[in-house]
């Protein structure tokens, strides 16, 4: 196959516009790669860069957009909702055309460690470049999120994969650290970041919808002592969400005035967006609230909304011998995905921006 591409998705915490500027000239800068899209979030104070192109360029626009964002985000005044820890939180490389996952692996690992010998900055590495088995797990790699930097820094089990080779051994941490934290690099497939609007404000609530349907699910509890339930070694029971391969948190977006319940969907062949929707809906309805809109970060595959607009008419006995434009204005309309701003197809979904 002639046609190699890999996208990169790296997320940074910045929605600061000089910040954002420079990164995204950095990434333009170099050749052949295309930015795609920008979607700054101000409640989450964290911003999302998506670019494409050959594998080789996008490496080099990741790594010169790291660069960059360690020197105008500075962690040690950064507040915001989402998780995080570091400037560049989490850099992921994904395979688009002709290249394989575990190509997309051993690129993140050389660019973990040119950031981390070049840049300063110490690297986990995810998903499919994991080195450890439970860093596949992005939430394991930035447990405790920038205000444990320090202690994971000086602890054998938790230290990064990739460490500056200048790093100190006595204990300190370089300023340079301390400003940018650390970055989380890795390989994975195309994940979908979704944000399901509820018309209340409680991130209680929004939280319990969360632990509802999240993979992972929620601690069980003693019914009588009200302590979370262990098992033999003394690891934390957990009751199973109902949606396989999504993770998900609870929070209140000030910007907005509404709580959401906050969603990767990381195998949108297993639960893909409209299960998701139905489910949180589904879930929402129990606890007395409603999904009123639903809010893409970043960018789509178009197959995603196609396969949404054909459900949503197969529930409605509705024909589905229609174009595929008009099942994707379908499912934005079903999905109600311009809730909270206009959904613009030729700048969301990643098939017209190629």
């Amino acid at each position: 196959m002639n046609n190699r591409i890999i996208e990169s998705v790296p997320n940074f915490s910045t929605c600061e516009i000089n910040a954002i500027n420079s990164i995204a000239d950095s990434i333009k800068s170099v050749k052949g790669v295309k930015l795609l899209n920008i979607d700054p979030g101000e409640a989450a104070n964290r911003t999302v860069f998506t670019f494409a192109g050959k594998p080789e360029d996008v490496v080099e626009a990741a790594f010169q957009a790291a660069n960059t964002a360690a020197d105008v985000i500075d962690m040690r005044q950064h507040h915001g909702t989402h998780p995080r820890i570091g400037a560049t939180d989490v850099l992921p490389l994904v395979p688009v055309e002709g290249v394989s996952l575990h190509e997309c692996a051993e690129m993140a690992r050389g660019l973990a460690k040119r950031i981390a010998d070049e840049i300063g900055i110490p690297c986990y590495a995810y998903e499919a470049a994991a080195f450890k088995p439970e860093r596949k797990n992005l939430a394991v790699c930035r447990s405790g999120e920038y205000e444990a930097v320090k202690e994971k820094l000086l602890s054998d089990n938790k230290k990064p994969d990739f460490m500056p080779h200048d790093f100190p051994s006595d204990g300190t941490i370089p300023d340079r650290v301390l400003k940018t934290g650390c970055t989380v690099v890795g390989a994975r497939d195309f994940l979908i970041a979704v944000n399901f609007n509820l018309n209340t404000t409680s991130t209680e609530i929004a939280t319990e919808i969360a632990c509802d349907v999240r993979e992972k699910g929620r601690p069980a509890v003693d019914e009588i002592t009200g302590e979370p339930k262990t098992d033999q070694f003394g690891k934390k029971i957990m009751i199973p969400g109902s949606l396989k391969t999504a993770k998900a948190i609870g929070w209140f977006i000030k910007e907005y005035g509404i709580a959401q319940v906050s969603m990767n969907l990381t195998n949108i062949n297993v639960t893909p967006l409209h299960i998701a929707f139905e489910e949180v809906s589904r879930c929402a309805e129990a606890r007395g609230v409603k999904v009123t809109g639903t809010e893409i970060i970043g960018l789509v595959p178009k197959r995603v909304l196609v396969e949404a607009g054909k459900y949503f008419l197969k529930k409605q006995n509705l024909d589905d011998n229609i174009t595929d434009n008009q099942l994707i204005q379908y499912a934005i309309s079903h999905m109600a995905l311009d809730d909270l701003r206009p959904f613009d197809t030729k700048q969301k979904i990643i098939e017209f921006l190629l």
